[in-house]
């Protein structure tokens, strides 16, 4: 059967969007090809129509995810004065340190892109100087801007790490409280109420 030109690209961006939320869930190494097309409904043969390697498809997705993470928390110039208050408090929460496959890349899979190749690493070099260079400008400082986002990818790793609930929300409160005495970005100390279905 023949299939429209478009399809390639549609089975394409399918796979890059399930992959996204397996390898954010189960880590990089510990996902096989076969695994990651069965989730799409395509055996592991047609992968190399898409991607010439495993390793290939992991640059692909790390460029997306940390354009999207840079994106989100940086703003441009013309996001709001609270635009990072404001995004700081959703990455700071329960519902992020509980839902990796919906988050930031890098304390999920920030191990993996340390073992990865010298253009997966340049990535997200790019992308952090860019979210540095951003921060900078609201906070002043490019030593506190780097610290801020080392606090943020630490915050939530450690919160991933916890058994219970109160060790996390305490983990989570005391950087928010943390950063907005130290930049005063203005965190509550509390975080937003939310739905129990995103709970």
């Amino acid at each position: 059967m023949r299939y429209p030109a478009s399809h390639k690209e549609a089975t394409r961006k399918k796979l890059l969007a399930s992959a996204r939320a397996i390898m954010k869930r189960g880590g990089f190494g510990a996902t096989s090809v076969d695994e990651l097309m069965a989730s799409i409904g395509l055996t592991g043969g047609a992968f190399y129509g898409h991607f010439p390697s495993k390793e290939a498809l992991f640059a692909e997705l790390v460029l997306e995810e940390v354009a999207n993470s840079t994106e989100m928390l940086a703003g441009d110039e013309s996001s709001p004065p609270d635009h990072v208050a404001k995004n700081l408090r959703s990455y700071l929460s329960s519902f992020h340190a509980l839902n990796p496959e919906a988050g930031c890349v890098l304390p999920t899979l920030g191990p993996e892109i340390g073992r990865g190749d010298s253009a997966v690493k340049a990535i997200v070099e790019k992308g952090l100087k860019q979210l540095q260079k951003s921060w900078c400008s609201r906070v002043g400082n490019p030593d506190a801007s780097w610290a801020l986002i080392a606090q943020c990818v630490g915050a939530i790793l450690l919160a991933r790490c916890v058994e219970t609930e109160r060790t996390r929300k305490e983990i989570l409160a005391s950087s928010r409280r943390f950063i907005d005495e130290t930049h005063a970005l203005n965190l509550p100390a509390a975080e937003p109420r939310r739905k129990r279905a995103a709970e």
